[in-house]
């Protein structure tokens, strides 16, 4: 009988443990506009549009372009207006963070070129 109770409390921690990565696997960034290798009017009011499902270890999202952050997102799906962009090529990220704004892993990324 012991044995019994070690080996289910055994694989009661095996699935929880799968059960937490899979929880993880539940998050996703996904950014409807621009696309990538968009060009983008430089004159023009660019807008990144996005959808999130944060997951269990995320709270909201934080806006990068080339590494900086411009804006800290709390709708799960919307879309945010960026200041001008100097002509070049840009990275524009999207990237879930937990309440200590810290990223968990879970971003998307696309490259656009501004003329």
């Amino acid at each position: 009988m012991r044995i019994t109770i070690v080996y289910s409390t055994f694989t009661a921690a095996v699935l929880l443990a799968y059960s937490q990565i899979g929880l993880a696997d539940n998050a996703s960034v996904k950014i409807t506009s621009p696309s990538e290798g968009a060009t983008l009017d430089a004159m023009a009011q660019n807008k990144v549009a996005y959808e999130v499902v944060p997951g269990p270890k995320g709270d909201h999202v934080h806006l990068y372009v080339d590494n900086k952050e411009v804006a800290i997102l709390r709708q799960l799906k919307g879309s945010y207006t960026m200041e001008t962009l100097a002509t070049g090529k840009h990275d524009i990220c999207v990237k879930v963070v937990n309440k200590g704004h810290t990223p968990i892993g879970v971003e998307q990324c696309v490259k656009v070129t501004v003329n």
